[in-house]
């Protein structure tokens, strides 16, 4: 799993479209991840992008030990953790989920996938952090254990226990129901 390294490779070496195929692949799953810490959209936006201008204008820092998504994660970690110390605005509320849903079919199943959606976020939120983070990092950013491990600053095993800690509790969390929903 490179996750960009040889775009990166390419934009070291000059060529300025490698930048934008980087930008298609992490920005997008960056900005999901630092939401996750900020709950703001809108400010996760400006700190993925914040990470990726890092990465762009720091060139050399990036020594290829680790993943190109890890070591973007790893920024956007450090931004969002930052955003949060200083954070001093109170958070605003989107109002605008399911403006443009127009058949009752459609709102249906819309309505289905968000109760879905709701019920997984509620028991991930019941979850501490560090198990919170570990199933965010392996199961929907699909980062290999070490790589996650490097993003949480833990070692394999430890985030290995973590996510075997968190399968248990999202099971007590969510029930029988929660099967289907999962």
């Amino acid at each position: 799993m490179e996750h960009g390294a040889s775009s990166y490779r390419r934009f070291l070496n000059g060529d300025e479209s490698a930048m934008d195929e980087i930008m298609a692949e992490l920005f997008f799953p960056l900005v999901f991840f630092i939401n996750r810490y900020v709950q703001d959209v809108p400010a996760a936006e400006d700190l993925a992008l914040d990470a990726m201008t890092e990465l762009f204008v720091h060139k050399h820092r990036y020594n290829f030990k680790v993943s190109l998504k890890t070591y973007v994660f790893m920024l956007g970690k450090s931004r969002a953790l930052n955003y949060l110390k200083h954070r001093k605005s109170l958070r605003e509320t989107e109002l605008d989920a399911g403006k443009e849903l127009a058949e009752e079919d459609e709102l249906e199943r819309h309505a289905l996938d968000s109760d879905r959606k709701r019920a997984v976020n509620a028991a991930l939120a019941k979850l501490p952090e560090d198990m919170r983070m570990a199933v965010h990092l392996i199961f929907f950013e699909e980062l290999s254990y070490e790589e996650a491990a490097k993003v949480m600053k833990k070692n394999r095993k430890q985030v290995d226990n973590l996510l075997y800690r968190a399968k248990k509790e999202l099971r007590a969390i969510l029930g029988e129901e929660g099967a289907q929903l999962l």
